[in-house]
């Protein structure tokens, strides 16, 4: 089960430095664009991963094509995808030695989530991080 106890999402907030974000986009219209800003100024690195514009930077970070590219320990996942995709993201952070993964609002995939959890990663889906922390005033990381 998907974790959505304050204390656990809490946690696992508190215990991630670095985050993946599957989706970065460098269009400021997109929500992902302004995730990454607040993750970066709360003390995240976040390492933005796509295809479309990899070899840019966004938000001073080189985006990367995809996961396995990275070459440093990843530990949070964070998906900006549609719900149907976010299974191909979840394989990809699994073999990456992610420690958890974090489907936004919207991105609901239980077959993708069981298998994460199979694999030992710790899952939060359909939220966002950045409410989260604002909702439960969690401090910065770091």
């Amino acid at each position: 089960m998907p974790i959505t106890d304050d204390r656990l999402i809490a946690d696992l907030l508190g215990e991630t430095r670095t985050i993946a974000m599957i989706g970065a986009s460098d269009r400021p219209d997109r929500p992902s664009y302004a995730v990454m800003r607040f993750l970066q100024a709360h003390g995240y690195r976040v390492l933005p991963v796509n295809p479309q514009i990899t070899g840019e930077h966004v938000h001073g970070e080189y985006v990367w094509r995809d996961l396995d590219q990275i070459g440093e320990p990843i530990d949070m996942v964070d998906i900006f995808r549609r719900p149907q995709a976010a299974g191909e993201a979840v394989d990809a952070a699994i073999a990456a030695g992610a420690k958890s993964v974090w489907m936004q609002i919207g991105v609901v995939n239980a077959e993708a989530a069981a298998r994460a959890e199979a694999a030992g990663l710790k899952v939060v889906m359909d939220r966002c991080p950045v409410i989260e922390i604002r909702r439960m005033r969690l401090p910065a990381v770091g």
